[in-house]
């Protein structure tokens, strides 16, 4: 087996460190999360990942003296995260010797795009094949090859489209949390994609229907109305 790859998450807002982290691990990493600039160094010293993605604004030290403090001892790669444009002349001015960088607001699927580019880029693998199959996929009696792209539930396999898999491989990987339609949209369908909430909400009525035929004394995918969708049961 692989050994698991390891990206470094430099981000003091919780709920983005949390939803890059998510979108990393569903690509096949393992996130690591540091919110302040001081602690970044000593555990790069203590466990080095293979890549950082570092943001500029941080308390205790910012994203410029960490990549410095960084490459007085380690050639790891390193993604720079910035929300200020006028930023991004310093940052292809000055030699930081940062391997590349993204401007906030940005999709959580660039973020991932752009370290496996970087990773690519430094003869790293970009990913070691992906999760693991799910073997209780966010509810009893389901199971998820991921990498076979098959699904089943109570020993039945699950026909289902490509779409309707990928919708239930992320609501599995959270079981009990509620998805947005945005969210989902974004884990489901390519950027240049304009998908309306009747399209996916057709794609959701799809799933629960044959959820329900491989096992019609449970309901597994609920609605949260105005929120969205959830899988558990």
């Amino acid at each position: 087996m692989s050994a698991p790859i390891e990206i470094l998450v430099v981000e003091d807002e919780p709920k983005l460190a949390a939803l890059l982290a998510d979108y990393l691990r569903a690509s096949g990493f393992v996130p690591r999360i540091i919110g302040n600039g001081l602690e970044v160094a000593p555990a790069v010293r203590a466990a080095p990942p293979a890549l950082v993605l570092l943001d500029l604004m941080l308390p205790g030290r910012d994203g410029f003296d960490v990549c410095r403090d960084l490459r007085q001892f380690t050639d790891v790669p390193i993604i720079m995260v910035t929300a200020r444009v006028e930023e991004i002349d310093r940052l292809l001015g000055l030699q930081l010797g940062a391997d590349d960088y993204v401007c906030k607001p940005f999709s959580p699927r660039e973020v991932v795009a752009r370290v496996k580019a970087v990773l690519r880029r430094n003869g790293q693998p970009e990913s070691h094949g992906g999760p693991p199959p799910l073997q209780e996929g966010g509810a009893p009696g389901l199971t998820i090859h991921s990498e076979a792209h098959r699904a089943e539930l109570d020993g039945v396999k699950l026909e289902l489209t490509p779409v309707e898999f990928r919708l239930l491989e992320t609501l599995a990987s959270h079981p009990g949390r509620v998805f947005s339609r945005g969210a989902l949209r974004e884990r489901l369908y390519d950027d240049e994609h304009e998908v309306s909430d009747r399209t996916l909400d057709s794609h959701v009525r799809n799933l629960r229907r044959k959820l329900a035929e491989a096992a019609p004394d449970r309901a597994l995918l609920h609605t949260v109305h105005g929120v969205g969708y959830r899988l558990e049961g």
